[in-house]
């Protein structure tokens, strides 16, 4: 009954009895015994293993699960934890794994402990929990692939041959980005820089499959294979081959003209034919720069018709604008913004020599004011001896078309500084015993307008990783005279560079993200993430104000002896 309607109720108290074996007084269970003396009779964890060995590859940090899997953890993961616990088999044992955690070990001691906590049915339904540790051996052995590989670099089983004949290198720089964000070639052995393309070496057939079909997802190609027989054993029927694959990466490329062919523009509804390419990824985008009509190509709508640029992105001239005349407002076509305007331009290289002036019709009208310079295509000067332009006839062809809005005077200011961001690389190989001089300065060359279009492109740094340059130094003089219309990356963007060095000192970053503030430490040893909710808030909104600090905005960088008090 309830206590409130006035009813008395009696509470009900649990006795208490004695213990069979050393007689002081406990409540009872179905075994009678405390708890001290049930452990001294009864052991559960008698017949588990408490020390095993686990053999470990130093090259490619993976550990060995028998029979033949091969799992790559780090130290103090949960992907070990669930590893180790797997190799202890405490479910043929019938007992309940109530905790499990890792113990602090020297690195150089190659030896890992866990604690475990389990559970166990006793006596008569007495249910007993008992803590132990299990150590873990680590046995350094080199799996079949690494030890290969010591044995002969060479010893590769598929190689995928990536190729795109351009004049330049933009479209690996940009592959080369999208394969460290997703560790596509963490597989590979053996990476080879060539003059028109890449060589990657693979110990496993499926692993080059892998990568073509990743290859596949962020390029427009086309690929075929092939294999060579290495050895056989008619006895046991057993062949060794050494797989090719070879990969063609489409030759358009951002920014680039083309005139398409007859059928290609009446199938997309008398497009062009003059068009330009904006994006490529899997698909490729072409826009009528006059009309802001586009269309989207796949790789094999392309590679059944297949065309080439009518001019690239090296005849890019540099011109300046005289006049703007809008003719449309500002929309918006597959995720960018674009606005079509009449303007006057003139070559740069024009001036003090002639008064050549072109009223062109572009899309850059949202971005071009008088006084601006832009890159366009010089088609009143240039002579493209292209086939299928030849094709048409009675076409009128404009004087220039703008591609995109230039920087380069203002890039003069801060040429030779440092930027506040970096990007990876991977660890290739180059052949640079058939380079010369001129070929090392093309190619820095073609690095430096990658880093640009990094910078005056958002959508095309949306998909790979930039990350924070610990030697850029910030001036106030540089940053009051270098301007504010110049493109650059937002800090927001970055990502920290974690570099574990070997001193006792530990770096803390704190981010404030969504209410919480979460603690970022780094030292030699370990590593953690820390999310604390419900600080104060009112003090952390003070501490903006003063700071003239936003949300999102990195809150506090210091070492880890100076966290308290923040």
């Amino acid at each position: 009954m309830d206590q409130g309607a006035g009813m008395f109720v009696v509470h009900q108290t649990i006795g208490s009895v004695l213990c069979c074996k050393c007689g002081i007084p406990m409540q009872p269970n179905a075994a009678n015994m405390c708890v001290k003396c049930l452990r001294s009779e009864v052991d559960i964890t008698e017949g588990l293993l408490k020390h095993v060995t686990l053999l470990f590859c130093p090259d490619c940090e993976t550990y060995l699960q028998p029979p033949k899997t091969r799992i790559k953890a780090q130290l103090e993961s949960k992907e070990l934890l669930t590893f180790c616990l797997k190799r202890l088999n405490l479910d043929k044992a019938k007992v309940t794994l109530v905790h499990a955690e890792f113990l602090w070990t020297e690195p150089h001691s190659k030896r890992i402990k866990v604690k475990l906590r389990i559970q166990k049915e006793v006596l008569h339904g007495a249910v007993l929990e008992q803590a132990y540790i299990v150590e873990y051996v680590v046995h350094h052995q080199m799996c079949d692939n690494c030890s290969r590989l010591q044995a002969n670099p060479d010893q590769w089983v598929a190689a995928v041959q990536l190729r795109q004949h351009v004049s330049h290198r933009r479209t690996f720089f940009y592959l080369e980005q999208l394969i460290l964000k997703h560790d596509a070639a963490a597989q590979a052995i053996r990476i080879k820089q060539l003059d028109h393309g890449i060589d990657f070496f693979f110990s496993n057939r499926s692993h080059a499959l892998k990568f073509v079909e990743f290859v596949g997802k962020v390029a427009p190609v086309r690929s075929r294979n092939d294999k060579e027989l290495v050895s056989q054993d008619s006895k046991s029927n057993t062949y060794n081959y050494k797989y090719t694959f070879s990969v063609e990466i489409c030759p358009i490329c951002r920014e680039d003209l083309i005139c398409l062919p007859p059928k290609v523009a009446i199938s997309f509804g008398n497009l062009g034919p003059l068009v330009i390419c904006t994006k490529v990824s899997n698909n490729i985008m072409l826009m009528d720069p006059n009309t802001l009509r586009h269309c989207f190509l796949d790789a094999d709508q392309y590679w059944r018709t297949p065309f080439h640029c009518l001019l690239s992105c090296r005849r890019l001239v540099e011109y300046i604008v005289l006049d703007v005349d809008n003719v449309s407002a500002e929309v918006n076509v597959a995720g960018s913004r674009y606005s079509l305007a009449d303007v006057q331009v003139a070559r740069v290289s024009d001036f003090g020599r002639n008064d050549t002036i072109f009223h062109i019709r572009t899309h850059l009208g949202h971005l071009l004011s008088p006084g601006d310079y832009a890159l366009g295509y010089d088609l009143y000067g240039a002579n493209p001896n292209d086939s299928e332009l030849d094709k048409y006839r009675g076409l009128v062809i404009p004087e220039a078309i703008l591609i995109k809005k230039s920087y380069e005077e203002k890039r003069q200011r801060k040429r030779g500084k440092p930027r506040a961001w970096k990007l990876k690389s991977l660890n290739m190989e180059v052949d640079d015993t058939a380079r010369g001089r001129g070929d090392q300065d093309k190619a820095d060359n073609e690095y430096e307008e990658f880093l640009r279009d990094l910078e005056e492109n958002p959508e095309l740094r949306f998909n790979i990783s930039l990350y924070r340059n610990k030697e850029y130094q910030p001036s106030e003089s540089a940053s009051m005279t270098d301007g504010d219309e110049l493109p650059s990356v937002p800090l927001d963007e970055l990502l920290a560079d974690l570099d574990l060095s070997d001193d006792g000192e530990a770096e803390a970053v704190l981010f404030w993200t969504a209410g919480s503030l979460a603690v970022f430490m780094v030292s030699a040893k370990a590593f953690c993430f820390v999310t604390a909710r419900g600080l104060n808030r009112d003090r952390d909104f003070a501490f903006r104000a003063k700071n003239k600090m936003s949300v999102g905005h990195p809150l506090h960088c210091c070492k880890s002896n100076q966290l308290v008090g923040l």
